[in-house]
């Protein structure tokens, strides 16, 4: 099991990482905002994760793959981009229910990634047939370049690292990282191993409040260098997991690449919302026409936060109607938020959006 030792620069990682977080927490971004950066983030994700393994689409051909009807023949390379996004989409759900790290999640995001796949890849592997060794093998020389453990050995490696996450009292980054290195280094299953331990380990980081909301690509700093991402994982270490691979004995080589990636993937993901946080008042508005401008323009120059539509029809000289009507707009485009009783409208507040950026609204309109 990997044993990590918090060193100065390691602290310092964590510590520029966390200023990025409290950061990106003062940046209140609308719902559409966050739905649309959020699908293009796991759109992303699912493009430079399969890039990692050899997946030849383009980014654009990833992204027509996980958009074409579902119900359509897909190659192999197109299939493994739907099923990392699918996998994406099944973790988002199961951090809803606050699901803990366990075998029975790992298994489950392994099958969706695999999905299509024959049965044997499916699932922890087996005993190999006689002769034959299972390794990662050099696609040039043939040669093997990293011999996992025994399968017999997978279930007490894999229950010690559940057994790690859910009682450790390491700093959530550290625990992403170590889940990272274990998955890859433990290899459970036949394939899909570095692809479900990325998963996972962005899985643990969402879990802790570090997944920055689902904004941004980790996974694309990963793909960035491949040969560099993979030279962390291994440390230099011989090719046979018992050599070191299981107790690395400077395992801060890879925490420290991973804590790097995670530096430069939090601090873009900071700028990408403070620019779409920008970008979104000028976009939103121009959804909107002339008179509903104006009645945004009212309620912000008159500090009505909260409302019902008969009182401000009085106080603009129109009918009840008209303000109802010009107000579903507004809500669509995230300027107001409808209070609903009884399943029905009786008011509409400012929404969070609008209230921050009164200034900026007021000078565009």
């Amino acid at each position: 099991m990997i044993k990590i030792v918090l060193t100065n620069d390691i602290l310092k990682l964590i510590s520029a990482i966390d200023e990025n977080r409290f950061s990106f927490r003062n940046i209140k971004l609308p719902p559409m905002t966050k739905n649309r950066l959020r699908k293009n983030s796991k759109k992303k994700s699912s493009y430079a994760s399969n890039k990692i393994e050899g997946n030849p689409l383009t980014e654009a051909q990833a992204d027509k793959a996980i958009e074409s009807d579902p119900h359509k023949h897909f190659l192999k390379p197109e299939q493994e981009i739907r099923n990392y996004f699918l996998a994406l989409t099944f973790l988002e759900e199961k951090l809803e229910q606050k699901e803990r790290f366990s075998k029975e999640l790992l298994l489950a995001v392994q099958a969706l990634v695999e999905k299509g796949a024959s049965k044997e890849k499916i699932g922890l592997r087996g005993a190999m047939p006689p002769g034959i060794l299972f390794a990662v093998y050099d696609a040039e020389s043939g040669h093997p370049e990293y011999i996992p453990p025994e399968y017999v050995d997978i279930p007490e490696l894999l229950n010690e690292l559940i057994d790690y996450v859910n009682t450790t009292d390491d700093h959530p980054l550290i625990i992403a990282a170590v889940v990272h290195y274990q998955l890859v280094t433990i290899h459970p299953f036949e394939d899909g191993n570095g692809r479900t331990a990325r998963l996972m380990s962005g899985y643990i980081l969402d879990y802790y409040g570090y997944g920055f909301q689902g904004i941004g690509s980790l996974e694309e700093y990963f793909a960035y260098d491949p040969e560099e991402y993979y030279e962390s994982l291994q440390m230099g270490l011989p090719a046979l997991y018992y050599l070191g691979r299981d107790n690395p004995p400077h395992p801060e080589i890879w925490i420290m690449y991973f804590l790097r990636m995670m530096e430069l993937y939090s601090k873009k993901v900071c700028e990408l919302s403070k620019k779409s946080e920008k970008d979104e008042v000028e976009g939103s508005l121009s959804y909107l026409n002339k008179k509903e401008k104006e009645l945004i323009g009212f309620l912000l120059k008159e500090r009505l936060y909260d409302f019902a539509p008969i009182e401000v029809s009085r106080m603009m000289g129109v009918t009840n109607k008209t303000i109802i009507n010009r107000c579903a707009n507004l809500c669509k485009q995230g300027f107001l938020v409808p209070n609903i009783v009884k399943a029905r409208i009786r008011s509409y507040s400012l929404s969070e959006f609008a209230r921050r950026n009164v200034k900026q609204i007021l000078k565009k309109i």
